[in-house]
C-alpha cells in the first residue's frame, strides 16, 4: 500500500527511502484499519452478516422486535417479516415466505391443503408435508417456534394441522445396491437419506411475532 501511495506523489518525493515514504509507512496501518472498518460496516448492512446492535437496527427498519431471540433466529424473523408483507395467504405465497424466512430453496418445503387429503378432509387447513430440517437445526428454531412462524404467515382463519418432520431415509424394495437419495449413505456420505429430527432448546419461548 505504501508504494501505491507514493505513486500519487511527484517524482521529487517518490523515493523509497525518503522521509515522506517513511511517514506513509507509519499511517499505512491506520489506513488499513479504517478500510477494514468501512468494509465491516458495508457487510453489516446485510441481514446474513449483521450481528448484535447492527442486526437490531435492521429489524427496527421493518418493525420486527428481537425479544429473547438469538442473532440466528432474529435473522429468520426479519426475513419473515419482509416476506409476510408481500404474502396473500395462498399456499404458493406461504411456501415462498417460509423459504425466504429460513433462507432455503422452495423445493425444500411442501405444503398441501388438508381438504385434499384422505385422512384430514378439513377446509381452511394446511399441512406441512416437508420441512427443511437442516435449516431449522442450523438456525436453532424449535418445533413450536417453526409452527409460530408458519401460523403467522398463513392467512387469517387458516389452521396448520401438523408439520411432518420425517427424514428422507427409506429401505429399498429390491436387492439391488441403492444409490438414490433415500437409501443408505456411501462411505463419503455423498448419497443416502436423512433421519428425522429437529433441535429442541432447553428453554423454549414464544417468538415476538
Amino acid at each position: 500500500m505504501t508504494k501505491k501511495l507514493r505513486d500519487y506523489l511527484p517524482d521529487l518525493f517518490n523515493r523509497e527511502n525518503s522521509n515522506i515514504s517513511k511517514l506513509l509507512e507509519i499511517i499505512e496501518f491506520e489506513i488499513k484499519d479504517l478500510t477494514d472498518l468501512l468494509n465491516k460496516v458495508a457487510n453489516w448492512r446485510s441481514i446474513d452478516e449483521a450481528r448484535g446492535k447492527g442486526l437490531d437496527e435492521l429489524g427496527a427498519n421493518v418493525g420486527q422486535a428481537r425479544g429473547k431471540t438469538t442473532d440466528e433466529i432474529y435473522r429468520v424473523l426479519i426475513r419473515g417479516k419482509v416476506a409476510r408483507n408481500t404474502s396473500d395467504g395462498s399456499i404458493d405465497k406461504m411456501l415462498h415466505a417460509i423459504a425466504t424466512s429460513l433462507n432455503c430453496h422452495p423445493s425444500d418445503i411442501h405444503i398441501i391443503s388438508a381438504n385434499e387429503t384422505v385422512d384430514e378432509k378439513e377446509p381452511a387447513c394446511v399441512i406441512i408435508k416437508k420441512a427443511p430440517l437442516d435449516y431449522l437445526n442450523s438456525s436453532g428454531l424449535s418445533i413450536s417456534q417453526f409452527l409460530q412462524i408458519v401460523e403467522s404467515i398463513s392467512a387469517g382463519g387458516i389452521r396448520v394441522a401438523y408439520v411432518n418432520l420425517e427424514g428422507t431415509f427409506s429401505f429399498s424394495s429390491t436387492t439391488d445396491i441403492e444409490i438414490s437419495k433415500e437409501g443408505f449413505a456411501d462411505i463419503d456420505g455423498n448419497v443416502g437419506g436423512t433421519l428425522g429430527g429437529v433441535f429442541i432448546p432447553e428453554n423454549d419461548y414464544k417468538l415476538p411475532l
